[in-house]
């Protein structure tokens, strides 16, 4: 009877352990199947600006197009990997009777007050509605032109373009704004070490259940 304690916490702590590492592997496996599918949409050939923007069946769609970029930015607060702190500059973007937000990309801190007169320009980019604003995001400083998050509707107010953002994967000229395209490596796929988290905790749970098990045993028989 004494060990009926010991091997049911064993067999439930392992059981709960393996269930989770189990549906790791599962969540692993639809997330590549995310990332492949990214990264064939974002790739995939250009398609011309949507009429009626629907967010969930148009977003990264390509686009290719000429135009005018505006010489208006808003500067959106960011940092790279290499580049430091800095800011993303989003402008408009004239093309065939349209006027759309234009995320040129990356200029470092140091850069912040420079300006682009407008110009005319050849993009290749992708359509997106990015999820930047978090809860604990501060509000935009409109007046200092410092922004948090793009916050598509409100850039879209101030700028007076259409609410569709595209963010440039390449600009002709680029007049020394870094394109920061769209990429399937920016999204987080751990699923692979909690899974492997969750495996190790359930042999250290066999571990301490054999070591329970065994310690009961050596005092059964010193009695």
């Amino acid at each position: 009877m004494r060990y009926i304690a010991p091997l049911l916490i064993g067999l439930i702590g392992v059981g709960i352990l393996l269930y989770l590492g189990n549906w790791q592997m599962k969540r692993l496996e639809w997330k590549q199947e995310i990332l492949a599918e990214l990264s064939t949409r974002l790739e995939g050939p250009a398609a011309p600006l949507p009429r009626m923007i629907s967010p969930e069946e148009q977003r990264y769609q390509p686009v290719a197009l000429q135009g005018e970029i505006g010489g208006v930015s808003l500067r959106v607060l960011a940092s790279t990997q290499f580049g430091g702190a800095g800011y993303r500059i989003v402008s408009t973007f004239t093309t065939e009777g349209r006027i759309v937000l234009l995320d040129r990309g990356f200029i470092p801190a140091t850069s912040a007050g420079r300006t682009w007169p407008a110009h005319d320009a050849k993009i290749t980019g992708n359509l997106h509605w990015p999820d930047d604003r978090k809860a604990s995001t501060p509000e935009n400083d409109i007046a200092n032109n410092i922004w948090f998050a793009r916050d598509i509707s409100q850039m879209a107010e101030i700028l007076g373009t259409e609410p569709l953002l595209i963010v440039a994967r390449t600009l002709d000229p680029a007049q020394g704004i870094q394109p920061q395209p769209l990429s399937p490596e920016g999204i987080r796929n751990d699923h692979l070490q909690y899974a492997i988290t969750w495996y190790a905790l359930a042999l250290v749970w066999i571990a301490m259940t054999g070591y329970w098990i065994s310690r009961l045993n050596r005092s059964s028989q010193d009695a």
